[in-house]
């Protein structure tokens, strides 16, 4: 957790570097996307370098913030606007996003955990409940 500043700082190198098609969790063997949302101040395009886990057609997202007390920018922003865009290997494409809540969110947790086990000692560190977003492809 006390390397966030630096892996984000070297992912968002790398995706420039390469087109969106390299990023430090990639490199790990991790499937990751990069996220783009509408900032609910500024209405301005934010965009950050995201783990995912592959679900069906859809995508889930952890909003973990790396253990910080605090929900991340990102989750923040979809709660406001659902729509959002991410990139998977240099190649946009629209989302729409859902926070998951009660026997949703219990049953996506399990498959998270076992997924990423180190979810769960974001969690600890963040002494919250890690938000979970599903996005769905837009058709079209």
């Amino acid at each position: 957790m006390r390397t966030a500043g630096a892996v984000v700082w070297a992912d968002k190198k790398l995706h420039r570097a390469f087109g969106g098609r390299v990023s430090l969790v990639a490199l790990a063997g991790l499937p990751s996307l990069r996220l783009t949302t509408t900032g609910r101040k500024s209405g301005q395009p934010r965009s950050t370098n995201l783990l995912y886990f592959p679900h069906g057609d859809d995508i889930v997202l952890t909003a973990s913030n790396w253990g910080r007390p605090n929900d991340p920018a990102w989750a923040l922003n979809l709660r406001a606007n659902q729509k959002a865009e991410v990139e998977l290997k240099g190649r946009p494409s629209g989302v729409v996003a859902r926070e998951l809540h009660g026997e949703e969110y219990d049953a996506m947790w399990r498959e998270l955990l076992e997924f990423w086990p180190g979810y769960r000692m974001e969690q600890r560190e963040a002494g919250r409940p890690l938000p979970v977003f599903v996005l769905t492809p837009v058709a079209g």
